[in-house]
């Protein structure tokens, strides 16, 4: 297997991402299959987290902790009675605290807040440690990674691929093809206009804040009005993401960094103390109807992986698994079934 890259490694939106397993407190009415996949996913990460620490040697953090959402006002505590209605109908395992119950939990809370909903089950991973992991284990199964060499199309003959044209003209021929390039995915030429997947680059811009790592101001994942709070074991604490329509825009701008700042501090005022540690700008993968594009292309031999937006280090083990399954022994999961290209196309040309 060889893997090409149009840069380093892992250095894309699963770099730039928060490493939040949210299956449950994101589910939104319309997404029902979507919220199975990802319970789905969830299911299968404790072993698949074991599994990438015996063959990488990293431990990726799976942390079991849980995450919180918070509601600082009645109007916010009323936004998530809306929406917990609809979870509640899918058996989601969540629970509305108390304002003292939620600060028991976080004491570094605002002054004065309404309460929190906590899932239990939607956890974290660090995303970085589980790029250098699936690096490591794909190195070791035989896999050659090819960096900053981008792909320009898929090369096909008679209706079934014949490899890939690298950006320089030079032809890489292979029986399989998985197309999983990301936000990049619907430059990929070759296909016809229709047949590549409709995935446009959504900008999150991000910042990172160093605390003590003995002393964490958050120990669940937290998600504030207006913006999300991740703490990690080494002390930094995430904060993310604005969701932009700008295209492959990679500016950090000072609008981004007070909307994540300003509601981060609303939620956790001793932050204003914190050194910010770092800044970046992802491009998260989003389809159309902003969930994945799984199984089978067009023409023979040909695959499709994309489009994960927010949910791509979530559905993770699903997307390996499922994707292998359908590769190697032509074996289509169920999970995977709602979600290939053929959704967005006429009836006819699905046919």
């Amino acid at each position: 297997m060889t893997v090409f890259d149009r840069g380093a490694a892992g250095s894309g939106a699963s770099h730039a991402a928060a490493g939040m397993l949210a299956a449950c407190c994101e589910a939104e009415p319309g997404e029902e299959d979507l919220v199975a996949l990802g319970r789905d996913s969830q299911r299968r990460w404790p072993a698949f987290a074991e599994e990438l620490l015996r063959l990488s040697g990293i431990d990726v953090e799976l942390r079991r902790e849980g995450t919180l959402v918070l509601a600082l006002t009645a109007d916010d505590q009323a936004e998530i009675d809306h929406r917990l209605q609809f979870q509640r109908k899918l058996g989601l395992p969540l629970e509305w605290l108390s304002a003292g119950a939620t600060r028991a939990r976080e004491p570094h809370l605002a002054g004065k807040l309404a309460g929190a909903l906590f899932s239990p089950e939607d956890h974290q991973v660090d995303n970085r440690k589980l790029a250098q992991a699936l690096r490591i284990a794909a190195e070791t199964a035989g896999a050659t990674i090819r960096e900053f060499e981008p792909v320009r199309e898929i090369a096909m003959h008679n209706g079934r691929t014949t490899g890939v044209v690298l950006e320089d003209g030079t032809i890489f021929d292979a029986d399989i093809v998985v197309l999983a390039a990301g936000a990049w995915s619907r430059s990929i030429r070759g296909l016809s206009q229709d047949r590549r997947p409709p995935v446009r680059p959504v900008k999150g811009q991000m910042l990172a804040l160093q605390m003590d790592a003995a002393h964490s101001l958050l120990e669940h994942v937290l998600w504030a009005p207006g913006a999300y709070l991740v703490p990690r074991r080494d002390g930094r604490l995430i904060v993310g993401g604005t969701v932009e329509e700008k295209g492959f825009d990679s500016a950090i701008t000072a609008g981004g960094m007070l909307t994540l700042l300003e509601a981060a501090w609303r939620a956790v005022p001793a932050i204003e103390e914190l050194p910010i540690a770092e800044t970046w700008v992802g491009h998260r993968p989003g389809s159309r109807d902003d969930a994945p594009v799984l199984g089978r292309g067009p023409c023979e031999g040909l695959f499709y992986a994309t489009g994960h937006h927010r949910n791509g280090i979530l559905l993770t083990p699903i997307t390996a698994d499922a994707m292998a399954r359908l590769i190697l022994d032509d074996v289509l999961d169920p999970a995977i079934q709602p979600f290939g290209l053929e959704r967005f196309l006429p009836a006819r040309a699905a046919e």
